[in-house]
């Protein structure tokens, strides 16, 4: 079909160099995918780096205690992205022998493989004929083919699949799979497309329509739910803190973290005190307290915003046993907690 001829040859002229580019090996394809979920390329590039060296091998990952893989990927955020990771590791290094399965079907029963990811490794590795479809995709083929179906509903996510399925170039569905996902990186934007150098531009209906900001369509059912963290910094007279991991499934789940006691609204200094004289860790206990940002600091998750306040609290003793503060950057921690370590910077106190 001329749409998939026009947008294989648009790619071989713009495509952007990437390492993953330049391999057919299931293991950096897998990587490269699970790393690039809800990230830009930008962002998950180094990551794939330092991956790929810590870790050469599937079976080198799987060797990996989680904690490594966590710290690793410390600041991409979605973590339950990296524990799958580990996990699937395991069970090719193991129960596969480092073997892939080399087929759409198969690749989805992997932990953390759905259907774009198994696309993309069936298409690229071993040269399936399944379509990806991504957010990238979906706007290509919304504003192409005019498709005003919302693109998060189970109708939506149907039409696009059967569309790109059909419009794959069964000889080449590699290059046609990366080729509409690129296009859509780089060409057709989610803001500012560059329409006038398209060259699809004479059959897209959206720019033909001047409706190209209205595509894709997608409903707004997502209720962002406030919460409100305070976490304990507490710092002994022999500079040693208090670190807890996250057991509970969750946001953060494995990560590290500060003693935390969460409230249901932001709290003032003298309310605050109130609650620290209660909690189990300093119940009975001498210490001082200050509170360390001024402000609330906001970290946004895609279903929840963190209202969050650190409190360093010094006492001459730790309740419990705990580690001194120069350790505090070996742990996998959650990006909102590294920054704090970075600009609060135990090391000075040494």
């Amino acid at each position: 079909m001329i749409f998939s001829k026009i947008l294989i040859n648009w790619y071989s002229i713009n495509k952007r160099d990437m390492p993953w580019r330049l391999t057919k090996d299931p293991y950096c394809i897998w990587l490269s995918e699970i790393i690039l979920q809800q990230t830009q390329i930008k962002q998950g590039l180094p990551y794939y780096n330092a991956f790929l060296n810590a870790f050469p091998s599937v079976f080198k990952l799987a060797e990996a205690e989680e904690s490594e893989v966590l710290k690793l990927w410390q600041g991409l955020g979605y973590y339950s992205r990296a524990r799958n990771l580990h996990t699937t590791a395991k069970y090719i290094a193991n129960d596969l022998k480092g073997a892939f399965p080399n087929t759409y079907k198969d690749l989805l029963k992997l932990k953390g493989v759905g259907d774009y990811t198994a696309s993309a490794i069936a298409s690229i590795c071993f040269n399936e004929t399944t379509a990806v479809v991504d957010g990238n995709v979906y706007r290509v083929l919304s504003r192409y083919f005019g498709i005003t179906t919302p693109i998060n509903t189970s109708n939506g996510n149907k039409e696009f699949k059967a569309l790109a399925q059909e419009l794959i170039d069964v000889n080449r569905p590699d290059e046609f799979n990366q080729a509409i996902m690129e296009f859509g990186a780089i060409q057709c934007k989610p803001q500012n497309p560059n329409c006038n150098i398209c060259p699809l531009q004479n059959g897209c209906i959206a720019f033909n329509r001047s409706v190209i900001n209205e595509l894709p369509v997608k409903n707004k059912t997502l209720k962002i739910k406030k919460r409100y963290f305070n976490f304990l910094v507490i710092i002994s007279n022999e500079k040693k803190t208090i670190i807890e991991k996250r057991e509970h499934k969750g946001i953060w789940q494995n990560l590290y973290q500060f003693p935390l006691i969460e409230t249901k609204k932001n709290t003032s200094i003298k309310a605050f005190e109130a609650l620290l004289r209660e909690h189990n860790l300093l119940k009975d206990r001498s210490f001082e307290f200050v509170l360390y940002n001024d402000e609330p600091i906001v970290h946004k998750l895609s279903h929840q915003h963190l209202y969050t306040n650190f409190w360093v609290v010094t006492i001459e003793e730790l309740p419990v046993e705990g580690i001194p503060v120069e350790q505090v950057h070996d742990y996998a921690v959650p990006i909102l907690i590294g920054k704090f370590i970075e600009r609060f910077n135990f090391n000075r106190m040494l």
